[in-house]
């Protein structure tokens, strides 16, 4: 089963993306930092205008590297989240050697637990790539999707890399959720080597770019695509 999903901002954004045939959400605020921890009250919102699955960012800053602080805030907002009606998360944290923080991604997945949750794109920004795929992999609990674009650069620049991580066999081309500038020609390349979710942007141009408001045709377009690229 294919899998397509939509950031959103608000309500109006999660009602767009459920229109348009997502199958999913990922919640976030400020997309100038690429992505941060939502206010519950817009999560709360959004919970009343779509039946949508609902994944929440958790990240306190634009980078991928949290403190101790930091972590007792996102552990006390995912709480609070929960409570919003959230149906799993989005997290993940480099170290000040720019590989996979272990420790902190494990302490606040074990608050998100027994919700699903979603390493993000701090993967793309580890200083080695192969290990870190391997590190991230091997986090279990409720870990169940890797959001990649395989190069920091974006899809364009990962899209080979996502294709040979797939080819190790279906539990990898599982994990994989491709996203980061990913274009509509990707979407055949990628579903031709076993991935079958995509992430998309609100109303993301042909460029890949940001742009607001989810647009529901936009996103009929991709689900189109995506259905077609992965024989649904």
């Amino acid at each position: 089963m294919s899998l397509l999903e939509v950031i959103a901002l608000d309500a109006a954004d999660a009602r767009a993306a459920q229109e348009g045939g997502a199958d999913r959400i990922e919640v976030v605020a400020d997309m100038a930092a690429d992505g941060l921890t939502p206010d519950p009250d817009v999560v709360a919102r959004m919970r009343d205008v779509t039946s949508l699955p609902l994944r929440v960012m958790l990240r306190a800053n634009a980078g991928f590297r949290t403190s101790a602080h930091e972590l007792d805030r996102l552990r006390a907002a995912a709480e609070t989240l929960k409570k919003a009606g959230v149906d799993g998360f989005v997290l993940g944290f480099l170290d000040s050697f720019s590989q996979i923080d272990i420790g902190a991604t494990n302490k606040l997945a074990a608050v998100v637990t027994p919700l699903p949750w979603t390493f993000h794109r701090a993967l793309d920004h580890a200083l080695d790539p192969v290990p870190a795929w391997t590190t991230v992999k091997e986090l279990g609990g409720t870990l169940d999707t890797v959001l990649t674009a395989g190069s920091s650069r974006g899809v364009d620049s990962g899209v080979d890399l996502l294709v040979r991580r797939a080819a190790e066999g279906p539990a990898s081309a599982g994990m994989i959720m491709a996203g980061g500038g990913l274009r509509r020609k990707h979407v055949a390349i990628l579903g031709a080597a076993g991935v079958a979710k995509f992430h998309v942007g609100t109303a993301v141009r042909p460029d890949g770019a940001w742009e607001a408001p989810v647009d529901a045709s936009l996103v009929r377009e991709w689900r189109a695509l995506v259905s077609a690229a992965t024989g649904d």
